[in-house]
Parts: structure tokens; C-alpha cells; sequence
């Protein structure tokens, strides 16, 4: 399993130590969940939090077989941080069991991300239009209810992109002020 972590450092050092303390427990996740593929760590430090307690982020993204559980903490102590983080995949895990032990899907669920780290000026010093960030991902065909149950499991508070098993479209679940829930279903023109 340890070979399936893989741990990230932005805007720090990661020591030695810091690394093996991070692979280990997260190679513990498996005990909780069989199916997983792949678990990513990333660590970073913010300098310009607004709070000591903030400086410190710990990402946990962990993606198996048609499923992709994501949790983050802030804390002043990277440690802590990560320590928090864990805790809470551990019941993301337990809640993701409970409603959908076995996944569905082809077990392939990736995402890659292309990050531009400077933006392009014209002459005038204005910023151009550019797209600052991609995501490829494979959609796993799914019904509303699991769709709002993943938005759920994964963190997203605003929008979630789909592929609707029951229609055969691609459509965009988000959340409503009240707390309710809309679905954008494109319509090719």
C-alpha cells in the first residue's frame, strides 16, 4: 500500500520525517476502505493567511474504484493539520461505506490538472483572458441521488459535474441559497 501514497509539498520543505509520518498513517486508510487505488497528500504552507491557525493546509484525496473522497484542514502545526484531515477522510470512509460499499464504474477515476504559475500581460499592463487551470476526469455514469451524495463526500459546496446514467447527458448539480439543490440539464441548440 505505500506505494500508493503519494505525498506533495507546495510552498514548504518536506523533510524526511514529515513524509514517512504522512505515508504511514495514510497507508492505514486501506484497513477502512479495500478498494482504493490511490491516496494524495498534499501539504503547504499559506504565509498570507489571515491566522496563525490557518497557515497550515493538509489535502487527503483518495480515488478507487468509482469514487473520489476529498477532505482539507487548516492548522498551525502541519501535523495537526494532517492529523485532522485523516480523522475526517476516516468518517468520509465510514459514510461512504455505509451508503455505497461496492462503486460503479470501470475502477478508473483520475484527474489531472495543468496549473499556469504566471498570468500573461498585454502592453497596457492589463491581465489577458486565459484559462488559469485545467481538469480532465473520467465520469462515472450515476443517478441524481448518488450525484448529490458524492457533491456531499467530496467537499464541493457549490456545483458538481455528472455524466446522469438515467438520461445520458452530462448535467451540473448545485446548491440553492435555501440549502436545496438545482440540476442544469444542457440542451444542444
Amino acid at each position: 500500500m505505500a506505494n500508493k501514497v503519494e505525498t506533495l509539498a507546495r510552498n514548504m520543505r518536506l523533510t524526511d520525517n514529515t513524509r514517512e509520518y504522512v505515508e504511514k498513517k495514510a497507508a492505514k486508510l486501506e484497513r477502512h476502505l479495500p478498494g482504493i487505488d490511490e491516496i494524495n497528500v498534499e501539504l503547504s504552507h499559506n504565509k498570507a493567511a489571515r491566522s496563525a491557525g490557518d497557515r497550515q493546509v493538509a489535502q487527503i484525496t483518495v480515488r478507487g474504484k468509482g469514487f473520489i473522497l476529498r477532505t482539507e484542514e487548516r492548522a498551525d502545526d502541519l501535523h495537526g493539520a494532517f492529523d485532522i484531515a485523516l480523522e475526517k477522510m476516516q468518517r468520509q470512509i465510514e459514510r461512504y461505506k455505509g451508503k455505497h460499499h461496492h462503486g460503479r464504474g470501470d475502477g478508473r477515476s483520475a484527474a489531472e490538472v495543468v496549473d499556469v504559475d504566471e498570468l500573461p500581460v498585454d502592453d497596457t499592463g492589463e491581465l489577458l483572458p486565459m484559462i488559469a487551470r485545467r481538469k480532465k476526469f473520467i465520469m462515472i455514469p450515476m443517478s441524481e441521488d448518488e450525484a448529490v451524495e458524492q457533491m456531499r463526500l467530496l467537499g464541493h459546496d457549490n456545483f458538481f459535474v455528472f455524466f446522469n446514467a438515467e438520461k445520458n447527458s452530462i448535467q451540473v448539480l448545485y446548491r440553492r441559497r435555501n440549502g436545496t439543490y438545482g440540476l442544469i440539464e444542457p440542451i444542444i441548440g
